[in-house]
């Protein structure tokens, strides 16, 4: 069986959606599935079983892009002809210009077509700063439906959450969901902090260095925290806001946090040998980052923000805070940072918590759904 996976985005593995897309095409080529990939990564050009288009000229707004670190694909009739040509199944990833294209094809050559739903309205329209303007994110969903979903015999929605927000505006839409899932590699592990960190208490957050994210709450959180001279943040990532968020924290009197990017092997030491993670994002449609730290036996401290996700992690009323409340998120936060007994015991009960978002597991269920799709069994 022969796949083409449409990424509209996909470069170095720094971002939740090119994270996903590279899942899900090892998996399904470990698998024994011929994966065709159509994207615009000119590094990938030349690579077996790779399409690659020009990338998306947007005149003045080009270097507005490269500073979030993405680069848009632009669709070529001709390239992604050659891509389709022979498939058995068409997976897109993202509802922008490759994606939209590559759906209205297989929609005319008759192919099965799935989607992903990884991109909230609010992802778009906080770019032309109108994320809390409700009007914008209803049209943004109407142009993905319109552009994309009306296309599919099926859409993958990582997250209940995102499939009640995005059908309480379009209407039932045929679905699965499935996590995106937690690689193997994130589990309990023995870690030492860093000699410099031994006598600090070392709180995590791992996410794009970007407003949706609000690593700004955090760091207000930590100026008001009891404990603000012995906490050591940690910003696992990057985006546009590195040195805005380097600022505040020195504007706040917050020790320099420590911002960087970490390899996957990295990124499990840091999570193990940290003492609480925190997740302080208002907008989320799933975020595995939680997950993964979870997955190590983390105690999170997660925003309750009603466009989030990820507020459904919580197991107690400690584990939330109400979003964008600097106060409530240092109250929670010196809470547990003073009953290391109780991070231990709720320790614990996540790590159970945290089975049903086995990697492997949800890989299966997707290779279920493109089988199902490509049979002809729909769900919804």
């Amino acid at each position: 069986m022969t796949i083409a996976v449409i990424c509209d985005v996909l470069g170095k593995e720094n971002n939740g959606t090119t994270i996903a897309a590279m899942n899900l095409i090892r998996s399904l080529r470990e698998k024994g599935y011929d994966v065709r990939v159509v994207c615009s990564d000119p590094e990938r050009a030349g690579q077996k079983d790779f399409y690659v288009v020009p990338i998306l000229n947007l005149g003045p707004l080009n270097a507005y892009v490269a500073k979030n670190g993405v680069a848009l694909a632009n669709p070529d009739r001709n390239i992604l002809t050659a891509a389709l040509n022979g498939v058995d199944h068409v997976h897109v990833m993202m509802p922008f210009a490759l994606g939209s294209a590559a759906a209205r094809l297989a929609h005319e050559l008759g192919l099965p077509l799935t989607a992903g739903f990884h991109c909230q309205a609010e992802n778009f329209t906080g770019h032309i700063f109108m994320k809390d303007f409700p009007p914008a994110n209803r049209i943004a969903y109407h142009v993905f439906y319109r552009n994309l979903y009306r296309y599919c015999d099926c859409i993958h929605y990582p997250s209940q959450f995102i499939c009640d927000t995005f059908e309480a505006i379009v209407g039932p839409t045929p679905h699965r969901i499935i996590s995106n899932g937690v690689n193997h590699i994130f589990q309990p592990k023995p870690a030492e902090k860093p000699k410099e960190l031994k006598d600090r208490f070392v709180v995590l957050f791992t996410g794009r260095y970007s407003p949706e994210k609000s690593h700004k709450v955090l760091i207000e959180a930590v100026a008001r925290s009891r404990y603000k001279d012995e906490i050591q943040l940690i910003f696992a990532g990057d985006g546009p806001l590195r040195q805005s968020l380097a600022r505040q924290a020195k504007r706040r009197g917050v020790h320099d946090p420590i911002m960087r990017f970490y390899s996957r092997e990295e990124l499990v030491k840091v999570i193990n040998y940290a003492d609480l993670y925190v997740h302080p994002a208002e907008i989320e449609i799933e975020a595995i980052a939680c997950l993964e730290a979870i997955a190590c036996g983390k105690v999170p401290l997660i925003a309750d923000s009603p466009r989030s996700a990820t507020r459904h992690f919580a197991l107690t009323d400690h584990n939330l805070f109400h979003y964008n409340d600097p106060q409530d998120l240092a109250d929670k936060m010196d809470w547990w940072l003073e009953h290391p007994e109780e991070r231990l015991s709720c320790s614990k009960s996540y790590l159970g918590y945290a089975a049903q978002f086995n990697f492997t597991s949800c890989m299966d269920q997707m290779e279920k759904m493109i089988l199902d799709v490509s049979e002809g069994r729909h769900e919804s």
